[in-house]
């Protein structure tokens, strides 16, 4: 039988998504190349480590931040959050090594690292509350907790450096400068983080209901998935991703001052819109995280090693992403 004039065949058109999740491997990529025709020194092992342990601080707050993204929240406050995290870490461990009977250097920092995790639940825990109970627009909330958390820490040091003491230094620093099999430990714990949120988000129904509510969260309610709970999880976690990203922090200058932390939250952003996460919430992949955080390290890098621009400018780069992508994402959920 001849098809009728009316008749059409459809056939199955290539998906956009599938095509714009490839762009920031394909950026990531470029930039490689760029950086090793640039400079020859970018393209050594010494320099791949260096940036991989940078953006390992970034990346793992980033992980975090992608599950609130995607519930359709925001968090301004991570890197006075990290700050007010650190400096309290250093005075229990200092407290404790100038006690008259000091546990020893070991117990100390397993003892600071243990109040680092639940001093991140709390504070990522307290913005949930005040999101969830408090009717607060995330935005509003977080600006207003990353004030406080940073003049927080510039009170308890008085305005200056909270340094810790040099015999718990001295046990504390192989969490940043070791290396195990070659790989920093910086990398590995980010590599470790990655990979358990990237299970969570997308093996569990926990991950699915943080999508659901992203999405539409009128319909997620509808669905009797617990939207207050799941939203409280997810700036609990992003807490706690914070703590683990600053205790890896700590040992590299032993120190937490009042600019601790400074654009932390900016680059997080970043990383995660980069990496192909909807601004609006409802989708996003832990992978193209990674990605977005290694790109944007590797940008910085390209830049300190060429002077193509001032270092100075790094802050204004990582504006120009977060607008552009956001531009180019305008009407997609």
């Amino acid at each position: 039988m001849q098809p009728t004039p009316t008749t059409k065949v459809l056939l199955p058109k290539p998906s956009l998504e599938r095509f714009r999740g490839y762009g920031p491997v394909a950026a990531l990529i470029l930039l490689c190349i760029a950086g090793g025709l640039l400079n020859p020194d970018f393209a050594t092992i010494d320099n791949l480590m260096n940036v991989l342990t940078r953006t390992a601080f970034i990346g793992i707050i980033a992980v975090g931040m992608t599950f609130v993204i995607v519930s359709g929240g925001i968090d301004l406050s991570v890197g006075s959050m990290a700050a007010l995290i650190a400096g309290a870490m250093i005075m229990m461990m200092n407290a404790l090594a100038g006690a008259a009977q000091p546990l020893g250097p070991l117990p100390t920092v397993l003892l600071g690292c243990a109040l680092a995790l639940l001093l991140g639940g709390i504070l990522g825990g307290a913005h949930g509350v005040l999101v969830t109970r408090g009717r607060i627009e995330p935005f509003i909330a977080t600006l207003g907790t990353l004030g406080i958390f940073r003049a927080t820490l510039t009170w308890l040091s008085d305005g200056g450096a909270l340094t810790l003491d040099s015999t718990v230094a001295d046990v504390y620093s192989p969490v940043y400068y070791q290396s195990l099999f070659g790989v920093p430990v910086p990398v590995l714990v980010f590599l470790l983080v990655a990979t358990g949120g990237a299970v969570i988000l997308n093996r569990t129904a926990f991950g699915q209901h943080v999508q659901a509510i992203g999405s539409n969260e009128q319909v997620a309610r509808y669905a009797a998935i617990r939207v207050d709970k799941i939203k409280l999880l997810t700036y609990l976690l992003l807490g706690v991703c914070v703590a683990i990203a600053t205790i890896l922090y700590v040992p590299r200058l032993g120190s937490a001052t009042p600019t601790t932390g400074i654009l932390w939250e900016l680059e997080a952003i970043a990383a995660v819109v980069v990496g192909g996460t909807s601004l609006k919430g409802g989708s996003g992949r832990i992978i193209g995280t990674v990605i977005g955080a290694i790109l944007l390290s590797v940008i910085g890098n390209i830049v300190n090693l060429t002077s193509i621009i001032s270092v100075h400018l790094n802050a204004a780069v990582q504006g120009v992403v977060i607008i552009t992508v956001a531009y180019m994402q305008r009407g997609r959920r």
